[in-house]
């Protein structure tokens, strides 16, 4: 069971999410599910094009820290925080091992690969990411992502469909190509 540090504020004035989940993959699930409802508390309806980056990209640095991260009786930590006046969303995944550090750079993916899409997308979603030490052990695994504006998501520019949360992001075109990419690779 997740232990909350704190809470979601109201759609005005929304807090940092500090969430700790045990180190399996339902661990892994309940942060994507916990980070979703955390965007829709911030005005993000959750089949937003924003809320759905978030997901994937919480998704997938979860399951690598779970997956390479997992030290046995140790939790991953999750921390989301928005700045409103840049809209850029700040990711963290914090697990225990400090052995093994992320690449300085999106691997690139091969048909044949069985590893590494992952950090093709949250590459491709991304403004920024990368890894820092944590101390006194393990690391932290960041990701910042821009979101749409509130005057975006309040008024859509003309022609841009029905509902106003499916404005594209920027890295729309890069993550549409990276998920072909992933879909057209062989599963073992």
């Amino acid at each position: 069971m997740p232990t909350e540090t704190a809470t979601p504020g109201d759609e005005q004035e929304l807090k940092p999410l500090s969430l700790r989940f045990p180190s399996s993959p339902h661990g892994a699930q309940l942060a994507r599910r916990h980070a979703v409802r955390w965007m829709e508390q911030g005005g993000y309806p959750p089949a937003s094009d924003a809320t759905c980056a978030v997901a994937l990209v919480v998704g997938e640095l979860a399951a690598n820290a779970v997956r390479h991260g997992r030290v046995p009786g140790r939790d991953f930590g999750l921390r989301l925080a928005l700045d409103r006046a840049a809209d850029l969303l700040r990711i963290e995944i914090a697990d225990a091992a400090s052995a093994k550090r992320l690449p300085t750079a999106a691997p690139s993916s091969h048909p044949e690969g069985e590893s590494g899409r992952g950090l093709l997308l949250v590459d491709a979603l991304a403004a920024r990411w990368g890894s820092a030490p944590r101390r006194p052990v393990g690391k932290t695994v960041w990701a910042e992502l821009r979101l749409p504006s509130e005057s975006a998501r309040e008024h859509p520019p003309a022609g841009a469909g029905v509902h106003q949360s499916q404005a594209p992001l920027p890295a729309s075109r890069a993550t549409t190509a990276a998920i072909a990419t992933a879909r057209a690779a062989p599963t073992p």
